[in-house]
């Protein structure tokens, strides 16, 4: 089948291993239809999961995945519009029909018009078991539009369960993983080459974004502000991007968008138009230091509070602050997946996963960022990306 239009996606037999495994569970736990939304495919990445196909400009899809037919997708387009693909369409691989109205996320009125539809469905299909994943992100409206009123309905929160499964990475799961950090490394090299006094922030980022999207990224973030040595140079975004560079300065720079199939992984450095002094260079060495520790503990049984009591002890026990927001993470279709590093997380450490493991904080003088990722094995973790870990000094 011709699908030129996408350059990479997973394989026939990834999606099928995907489906055999939710199958699996709502046989378990007698569920009829399982239902996945999404808006984006920065933190879509449930529904997309079911489908290899991202939402795109705040445009929610809602995936119905029924235990013994093809899927029906509801997605942004004209009133009423029914399309019968019967599994056949090379694109839209595993559903059986998609449906299509028009409501936007901005327009209070319209944000139940995907439930109405979702509903109509699952009443016409008697369905009494229906199993929700990730429900409290859905639009309110939406969920209360399928469930108000549904006599002997009984609703399933599948959430744990499909996390888990999105969490552990088939081999060709991984390999897309890997390629997306060797895409970053080759980004971060071009950044390297150009970056030069004069050059605003934004100008540093959009050579990034140009790199990134020809060599099959879709979403992300490229994160970088400049700043004199002697204050901290910050992770920021495009909106505080336009500062000047002035040779000395120091940047700190993130590349974490998705690459080809759709996976994200990131990697963070700091740049210094100069030479870098000797604090920045004992902090860069103490915060990798933290990121060996860390990863060090990334072993298949490990809880993933028990990781994070231990970087906390750590950080405290080098002089150094403790994690109050989330310094490692899962990755995969989402930016952020779980398991996240921390002391709220219930889940333990798989063999499989691909994380995230950044211990970058900020000092009154300075912010520090070692960012890379690591797929845990059997044996422990493996850093996947190879992008030297040092700060680097651009003359």
């Amino acid at each position: 089948m011709n699908t030129e239009r996408v350059a990479v996606r997973v394989s026939d037999t990834e999606m099928n291993r995907r489906w055999g495994a939710v199958r699996h569970l709502m046989r378990e736990r007698g569920i009829q239809a399982l239902v996945a939304y999404g808006t984006e495919d920065w933190l879509g990445g449930h529904a997309r999961w079911f489908t290899d196909i991202p939402a795109h400009n705040g445009y929610g899809r809602t995936v119905v995945f029924h235990a013994d037919d093809l899927m029906t997708v509801v997605e942004q387009g004209n009133f009423g519009e029914h399309r019968q693909l019967n599994g056949r369409d090379p694109y839209h691989r595993g559903v059986g029909e998609i449906v299509t109205t028009s409501f936007f996320s901005s327009v209070h009125y319209t944000t139940a018009y995907q439930g109405h539809i979702v509903r109509d469905l699952l009443l016409k299909r008697g369905y009494r078991t229906i199993g929700f994943v990730v429900p409290a992100s859905m639009p309110y409206r939406l969920l209360e539009s399928i469930t108000r009123d549904y006599e002997g309905l009984t609703v399933f929160d599948v959430t744990d369960e499909i996390d888990r499964l999105i969490a552990i990475k088939s081999d060709e799961e991984l390999d897309l993983l890997r390629r997306c950090a060797a895409m970053q490394d080759e980004i971060f090299l071009k950044v390297l080459a150009k970056i030069r006094p004069g050059l605003r922030d934004v100008d540093v980022t959009a050579m990034a974004w140009r790199e990134g999207w020809v060599r099959g990224s879709s979403q992300g973030i490229y994160l970088g502000g400049s700043s004199p040595i002697g204050q901290p140079s910050l992770l920021l975004g495009r909106h505080f991007q336009d500062r000047t560079l002035q040779a000395g300065d120091h940047l700190s720079f993130l590349i974490e968008v998705n690459g080809p199939g759709g996976y994200f992984t990131e990697v963070g450095r700091t740049i210094v138009l100069g030479n870098a002094t000797s604090r920045l260079k004992e902090h860069f060495a103490a915060a990798l230091e933290a990121q060996d520790h860390s990863a060090s503990l990334l072993k298949p049984g490990t809880l993933c509070r028990d990781v994070a009591h231990a970087h906390d002890e750590f950080m405290l026990g080098k002089g150094l602050p403790a994690e109050l927001r989330l310094y490692s993470h899962g990755q995969g279709y989402d930016m952020v997946e779980r398991p996240l590093i921390r002391v709220d997380e219930p889940m333990a450490i798989e063999a499989g996963m691909c994380l995230a493991v950044h211990p970058n904080y900020a000092l009154a003088d300075l912010f520090m960022i070692v960012c890379d990722n690591y797929i845990v094995t059997a044996q422990g973790a493996e850093r996947i990306h190879k992008t030297e870990r040092r700060i680097f000094e651009v003359s």
